[in-house]
């Protein structure tokens, strides 16, 4: 797990379901979520859901979701902005580690998405990892081989297959892009 700076409070999942308003806990340590994400945000999220629930058709195993809590311990909840799971059965919050995980880098949260997130991802062996640059269009891929992920590659304008995925998905990132360019 990352080491945090500790706060003089600890919490955990019965304190945070409490609250009100959008947060995350990283090791009893709460973290607020930004504003509402900038437009551009939420439209690329709808765009990557959208590609990939286009092709879960004939899957019934999996389902994308967007902002649900992964309960990865008791003291530790985050809220991806796109997960890919199969098998879940909870219908409070994520209980298996997804398939795959997609955040939209923001300034406000990039190294919470690029540092804490990538290292409990990587821990909970999610097979893959997404980190979307909206100011960019560009996405980063990287998949989990043993315990560390490898970075596939940064992508612009191409196509990748997510081979290890119980219904074999595909992104297209110039489709995903295209409005935006």
């Amino acid at each position: 797990m990352p080491t945090l700076v500790r706060a003089i409070e600890y919490y955990t999942y019965d304190d945070y379901k409490e609250w009100e308003g959008d947060w995350e806990l990283i090791e009893g340590v709460p973290l607020a979520m930004s504003p509402a994400p900038m437009r551009i945000h939420q439209s690329l999220a709808t765009e990557i859901i959208y590609n990939l629930r286009t092709q879960l058709e004939g899957c019934k195993d999996c389902e994308v979701l967007g902002e649900i809590d992964y309960k990865v311990s008791d003291d530790t909840i985050l809220k991806p902005d796109i997960s890919l799971t199969c098998g879940e059965t909870n219908e409070r919050y994520l209980t298996k580690s997804p398939e795959i995980i997609v955040e939209i880098i923001s300034k406000s949260t990039a190294k919470r998405d690029e540092k804490y997130k990538f290292e409990i991802y990587e821990k909970e062996k999610v097979k893959y990892y997404i980190l979307v640059y909206p100011q960019d269009l560009r996405a980063k891929i990287y998949k989990l081989k043993g315990s560390h992920y490898d970075k596939e590659g940064d992508f612009l304008l191409e196509s990748y297959d997510f081979e290890e995925t119980t219904c074999g998905i595909r992104l297209d990132f110039a489709r995903v892009f295209a409005r935006f360019r």
